[in-house]
């Protein structure tokens, strides 16, 4: 005799506090969780800098943290923004420009996040006239712990769920089309809070803090981050229902996360061929 399965039924708000019913239609209709976890990313990465500079792993004080965290935030949100519209809302962006300033609404993309914050970078190491390696290893430092709850506030909002699954943890999303057959679906942005969030934070602060590679090779640390989440995302994709069409036969964050992974190996074979020069220099 086997026993039905009761899921459980997605029922949390997306908002931490919402207008009042007059004001409910304007802007964004409240605070949401979705920009309480950027928020929560961005006040995280700037410990963690802080942390940093206490522990002598980097030159950047308390002032200069605040500089660089203004580049980042830029970068996080302009790219993300942008690079959702071009790379999952190409027919929508063309029909109607004003989406990109309509952020309420929703869409931004991780992987237009990570080309702005590349940008941000190279603009900041050319602004203070340094190298962009550096920089770019404590920054790959601070990013995981603001993908983590990006992922959970997905949840929060019922937002980019899994494919369908008899799991018992499997979750009913009203907003899924088939939530009215009681189909469940994985939770997959928990599993993308702890791949992407988790096991790369993980990781890349063992690299930092275990080893000097940091200081051999500066930029090796940026290019394995950037493997290491490429495989997270190509490896959570599996168990999240596509919310875009296919590029040949894979999700788009599986294909768009293989161009991160090959800047990554590029940066590594960057980053050990000037530590081989610097070191014949020497």
């Amino acid at each position: 005799m086997t026993t039905e399965v009761q899921y459980w039924v997605h029922d949390l708000s997306p908002f931490l506090y919402e207008f009042p019913a007059g004001f409910r239609d304007w802007g964004p209709g409240g605070i949401r969780w979705y920009g309480i976890s950027y928020l929560c990313g961005f006040v995280a990465a700037g410990m963690l800098l802080r942390f940093f500079w206490k522990k002598n792993r980097s030159p950047y004080e308390p002032d200069q943290i605040l500089n660089l965290l203004t580049f980042q935030v830029l970068g996080v949100l302009l790219g993300g923004r942008i690079g959702y519209a071009l790379l999952y809302n190409w027919p929508k962006l063309v029909e109607d420009p004003l989406i990109l300033f309509r952020v309420w609404e929703g869409g931004m993309s991780s992987h237009g996040g990570f080309i702005g914050v590349c940008i941000a970078t190279l603009w900041y190491a050319r602004i203070s006239k340094q190298s962009p390696f550096p920089i770019g290893d404590l920054i790959v430092c601070v990013v995981p712990p603001g993908l983590c709850f990006g992922r959970i506030a997905n949840f929060i909002n019922g937002e980019l769920w899994g494919r369908q699954t008899d799991v018992s943890w499997g979750v009913l999303f009203p907003h899924a089309p088939d939530f009215a057959l009681g189909i469940a679906r994985h939770p997959s942005q928990l599993y993308a809070a702890v791949l992407e969030g988790l096991l790369t934070f993980t990781y890349i602060q063992w690299r930092f803090w275990k080893t000097d590679i940091s200081i051999r090779a500066p930029g090796r640390l940026s290019g394995e981050f950037l493997i290491v989440y490429a495989f997270a995302r190509i490896a959570d994709e599996f168990f999240r229902e596509p919310d875009a069409s296919l590029i040949l036969n894979m999700s788009r964050g599986q294909f768009y996360s293989l161009f991160l992974a090959a800047g990554g190996i590029v940066l590594i074979i960057l980053s050990e061929k000037i530590a081989k020069q610097r070191k014949l220099h020497s």
